[in-house]
């Protein structure tokens, strides 16, 4: 009996009207995977046994649009296991034991092996990677994982001592400009029906934009043909309307290029600024563009202290029950705790001054050295320290009301310094007024 499912999933494949163009180009046999010759020449391991069906647990790791998603489809067309894609960053725990299960009776009742391809298993949290592991060591399920992350650091140690690593270069531009020139002209399911002219070097153009990621390069062109195509004109391709389709496929990033840092700055600079809607808008931009979310959790956490400080001091628990709870419960619930993190950070009142302080603390330390502590505030734990005067004078706050008015704390030679100048905004307006009460300092009303 046909399996509905299947039914399904074939008519999807050959329903690709709407579908962009890096998708219904994707190589379906390893004859049209473009470069990873690596990997995919004829006598190389991964080739061979995917055409031999004897695919064992490994993981694709390199940048991206460089193939693994591509290598994965190939092995689920070419395999006679069945094959079940799973998302890391929309499948969680729940999601994954169903998986497995089905994966469980599969092999006990029709003996017949299960590949689970994982997208993103850098996303999986190491709850999620202990889950999946007894059930490859049992061989329940061959891992077929994709990351472009290092997997030394993305992926757990007993999980990864399992899976053979495959790494995925770069595509160069001439298998760009090839795969790029197989799109023109394939009539069913490129852009051959769409016939353009092509300006001197056009091609080359978007090779050299798209940095080796063959998804961008495709995107790109696509973009560039519907440009000139619907410009009423001699439908030239030429390098203006490559520049414009460039220029506008901009959302991911490479996390170490100069993009990532602008996002970066931008997420900081809305949180600071009181804007959640910008915040969480540029929040987004970067869980959506792949970067790791204990990065993001990291800068708000940094942000909690540096920038709302003791204006609200709950920002920093916020922080850090944030931080908790995506440790514990990985993708995508995790993300929730960051929404509500974010927004809180952007909402609450604002004050650097706890900031400031410990950077006017360190420049005096780094100018004076180590200036000697004043003999009051010295340990006398021995008779000859009390001889010589440690602890003399030492006045003890909680006989004077909690506060000793007029007592010397740091060394003599910084004596008066006010390194924290708490600021009107939330809470520490309040330790202002405290502040300014018990130094004497308060404005008589």
């Amino acid at each position: 009996m046909t399996n509905p499912l299947d039914l399904f999933e074939h008519r999807d494949e050959h329903d690709t009207e709407g579908k962009p163009l890096a998708d219904r180009m994707r190589p379906k046999s390893l004859e049209e995977v473009v470069g990873q010759r690596h990997l995919l020449a004829d006598d190389r391991l991964l080739a061979r046994a995917i055409r031999g069906d004897r695919v064992p647990s490994i993981l694709l790791w390199g940048p991206p649009g460089t193939g693994k998603t591509t290598i994965g489809q190939v092995i689920a067309n070419e395999t006679k296991a069945t094959f079940v894609a799973f998302s890391a960053v929309l499948g969680g725990v729940p999601e994954l034991r169903k998986v497995v299960a089905a994966a469980a009776e599969r092999k006990r009742v029709y003996a017949k092996r299960t590949i689970l391809f994982v997208d993103e298993i850098h996303r999986f949290n190491k709850a999620q990677q202990d889950a999946l592991l007894p059930h490859v060591e049992k061989g329940t399920v061959v891992l077929v994982g994709a990351t472009t992350e290092n997997p030394s650091f993305a992926v757990n140690a007993a999980l990864l001592s399992r899976a053979r690593v495959f790494r995925l270069e770069s595509l160069g531009p001439d298998e760009l400009v090839g795969l790029l020139k197989r799109a023109l002209s394939d009539v069913d399911r490129g852009l051959g029906a769409t016939p353009v002219e092509l300006a001197e070097g056009t091609l080359e153009a978007i090779a050299e934009g798209a940095r080796g990621d063959a998804r961008r390069a495709l995107d790109v062109l696509e973009l560039a043909v519907a440009h000139v195509s619907g410009s009423g004109g001699d439908r030239k391709l030429t390098g203006e309307a490559v520049d414009e389709a460039l220029s506008q496929k901009t959302l991911l990033y490479d996390k170490s290029g100069e993009e990532h840092y602008n996002v970066v700055s931008a997420f900081i600079k809305s949180m600071r600024g009181s804007d959640p809607d910008a915040a969480i808008y540029w929040m987004m931009r970067m869980l959506e563009a792949g970067d790791d979310p204990l990065f993001v959790l990291r800068r708000m956490l940094i942000f909690a202290s540096e920038d709302i400080g003791n204006a609200d001091p709950r920002a920093l628990d916020v922080a850090i029950s944030a931080d908790l709870a995506f440790r514990r419960l990985g993708m995508p619930e995790g993300t929730f705790a960051m929404a509500q993190c974010c927004t809180y950070l952007a909402s609450a009142p604002k004050s650097n001054a706890s900031y400031q302080a410990f950077t006017a603390a360190r420049e005096d330390v780094q100018e004076h050295g180590a200036l000697p502590v004043p003999m009051s505030l010295r340990n006398a734990s021995t008779k000859a320290m009390k001889s010589w005067g440690y602890g003399e004078g030492y006045r003890y706050p909680h006989d004077e009301d909690g506060y000793s008015g007029g007592a010397v704390y740091l060394p003599d030679d910084l004596a008066g310094r006010r390194y924290y100048q708490p600021r009107e905004s939330g809470f520490e307006t309040r330790i202002k007024d405290r502040l300014a009460r018990l130094r004497g300092e308060a404005k008589n009303e």
